[in-house]
């Protein structure tokens, strides 16, 4: 006897027909996926395509363009910045050492002493040294020694007869008789000027010192044939009155120092001389000289 078929699988007439109809369905997509391609159904944006085209166009300008990484120009190694010591190539430890040695108001007057203080190898110092500018006065160093050394033999030659030097007060002397001294270019000498503009007038030749591009050498002479003759009269501040604001444009102070001695005022009344040397960060080794532009 045939075994009984489940109700489960029995099927009417127009279930048969709709199940076959599906599975042709099924198959024909299948087919259809397989062998047609639908890439050339999809609708193309022309705005799309122009934008690519442009696209296209800008990546060929820019591969062909020039290199316009950092351009170097001359510079004086005295004054690198953080910024252009990482172009140059140089470490952080290197320009530390270069910031460390021009706190301490010295210069570095040749490619061999850049790398002496900053320790830069061989090869970057070649890179680098083409574009180092000095002032005047070190380019011209050694014709100022030959030129010396000539005048010692000139002066043996007349029995070491020495011409009288006329001296004349720095706070008197015009550019003409500056640039009298040999080192003392145009700019130099407009430095000095300006410089004695700002303090009203210098009130010992020491402050020489503080001027940058005057060479020991120079500075020398500068003593021999310039000196405070008159009395001075310098532009005064008030200490114990000015403001912070006031005493940053003493070029002496600046503002951290400016600021301190606010703060002492502050908390201990009205200064006298002897309390500069209290001040944080006050250059004790210029009080002499600081405390003549002051009123107490």
């Amino acid at each position: 006897m045939p075994k009984k078929i489940p109700s489960y699988l029995v099927f009417t007439k127009e279930q048969r027909n709709g199940i076959l109809l599906l599975f042709i369905l099924i198959l024909l997509l299948q087919l259809a996926y397989y062998f047609l391609d639908f890439s050339s159904a999809s609708k193309t944006n022309p705005e799309k395509e122009q934008w690519l085209a442009l696209q296209i166009e800008l990546d060929s300008l820019k591969q062909n363009q020039p290199d316009s990484s950092y351009k170097m120009y001359p510079f004086n190694p005295n004054f690198i910045t953080d910024f252009k010591g990482y172009k140059l190539g140089m470490s952080v430890e290197q320009i530390d050492r270069l910031l460390a040695f021009r706190k301490q108001n010295k210069f570095v007057n040749s490619a061999e002493e850049f790398q002496k203080i900053t320790g830069v190898s061989d090869s970057l110092l070649k890179t680098m040294k083409p574009f180092f500018k000095f002032p005047d006065w070190v380019n011209n160093k050694q014709s100022t020694f030959q030129s010396k050394s000539n005048w010692i033999d000139y002066s043996k030659k007349k029995d070491n007869v020495k011409q009288k030097v006329i001296v004349i007060d720095i706070n008197l002397a015009t550019k003409d008789d500056l640039m009298k001294v040999y080192g003392i270019g145009d700019a130099i000498s407009d430095r000095i000027l300006k410089q004695r503009e700002i303090y009203g007038n210098f009130v010992s030749m020491e402050q020489m010192n503080d001027i940058w591009g005057l060479s020991p050498e120079v500075i020398e002479k500068l003593n021999q044939q310039f000196a405070i003759i008159s009395k001075p009269n310098p532009k005064k501040i008030n200490i114990n009155q000015a403001s912070i604001k006031e005493l940053g444009q003493f070029p002496y102070f600046r503002y951290p120092i400016s600021k301190n001695i606010v703060s002492y005022r502050s908390m201990n009344g009205d200064l006298k001389i002897d309390d500069l040397t209290k001040i944080k960060e006050m250059p004790n080794d210029k009080i002499k000289i600081i405390a003549l532009y002051l009123e107490f």
